[in-house]
């Protein structure tokens, strides 16, 4: 079995998302979407949480097209409350109706990738951590994303969801310097 980042737990989901997802650079804008409103939705509870219902998020949210959830109902609201395969908290179901409408803003202007990358000047940082002890919950960068994210309004993107973001989206590679996926994303 190959050497993985400390904070992988031995559930094949949990192993799927780590090998093959968590810390490659992600450039499509409606899955960096997608990523921002569940980073979002994490929020006090534990990623795994988030990753277990996340197919159920996707089928809720229509595949998080922004298009759609921008023009949520006031009974859609409430049906997506009632709904108990995603996290039932008022605050977090509007952010992320909110969340798209601000998303389709900035999509008039410049790509939400070219938007969310400027923060790393548009390449992927790339850490040397030997041990999760030593890996940040901010930067200076999340700091600043989500600086510019809430003075353009949207909701639940306090620096340390920003941080963990950008370690998910591949912003930064924070795999520790032990992990197989550490090597290859160098």
């Amino acid at each position: 079995m190959p050497a993985r980042c400390g904070w992988v737990s031995d559930d094949p989901l949990y192993i799927e998302y780590h090998d093959h997802e968590w810390g490659k650079p992600q450039y499509d804008d409606q899955k960096l979407f997608e990523m921002l409103c569940l980073e979002g939705a994490q929020a006090g509870l534990s990623w795994i949480t988030v990753l277990k219902k996340r197919a159920h998020y996707q089928k809720v949210f229509d595949d998080f097209n922004a298009q759609k959830i921008a023009f949520y109902s006031d009974e859609k609201r409430a049906e997506l409350l009632q709904d108990a395969g995603i996290i039932r908290n008022k605050l977090k179901v509007n952010a992320f109706i909110v969340n798209a409408e601000l998303y389709l803003e900035i999509k008039k202007h410049q790509s939400f990738k070219d938007y969310l990358w400027q923060f790393v000047d548009g390449k992927p940082v790339l850490n040397h951590w030997s041990s999760l002890q030593q890996v940040p919950v901010t930067t200076v960068q999340s700091d600043a994303m989500s600086k510019q994210l809430k003075k353009d309004g949207f909701k639940f993107i306090g620096s340390t969801i920003c941080y963990a973001f950008m370690q998910a989206t591949g912003m930064v590679n924070d795999h520790t310097t032990d992990c197989f996926c550490y090597k290859s994303l160098k």
